[in-house]
Formats: C-alpha cells, sequence, structure tokens
C-alpha cells in the first residue's frame, strides 16, 4: 500500500498550533507550506509524493497511513520537528 502526501515541519510547536489555526481559518494547506514549511519540500506545497511503508520515520508513516485522502494529521513529533500531514490520495 502506497499513499501520497504533503506535510509542512517546522521546529517548535508552537508554530504548528499557530498554522493549524491559519487552516482552519481558511488558508491553502499549500500555501501554508510555502510560508511555513521548513522542509524543501515547502516550495512545491509541501507534496512529497507517493511513498510506503518503511520510507518515512514510524511516527510520520503511522498518522500518514491513518488519514483518509483529503485529512489532514494533527500535529506529529520526529526527530525533525513537528509536522501536519495531509493525505493527498
Amino acid at each position: 500500500m502506497k499513499v501520497t502526501a504533503q506535510h509542512i515541519l517546522v521546529n517548535q510547536e508552537f508554530e504548528i498550533k499557530d498554522i493549524q489555526k491559519k487552516l482552519s481559518e481558511g488558508v491553502s494547506f499549500e500555501d501554508l507550506a510555502r510560508d511555513f514549511s521548513t522542509c524543501p519540500s515547502g516550495k512545491e506545497g509541501g507534496n512529497l509524493g507517493e511513498f510506503g511503508k518503511g520510507m518515512m520515520v514510524p511516527s510520520f508513516e503511522k498518522a500518514a497511513f491513518a488519514l483518509l485522502p483529503g485529512e489532514v494529521s494533527e500535529p506529529v513529533r520526529t526527530q525533525f520537528g513537528f509536522h501536519l500531514i495531509k493525505r493527498t490520495k
């Protein structure tokens, strides 16, 4: 099984909470990724493309595979920082 997802990565929990608030106010995930994500994928709206099991760190993978297409995760903490994940397929 594979999923396609986007993500936003920041260093601090308060930053990801602020981004969640903006998302709930209608700002697009892609725009938030471009404006705030510290990951190079942010320039492409956070697009990670398609990935299968074993390709991401466990907590990120677990959250991504638990989502339905179109859903956005709660903040996920990894060794890289705090993520919001949006499953696209």
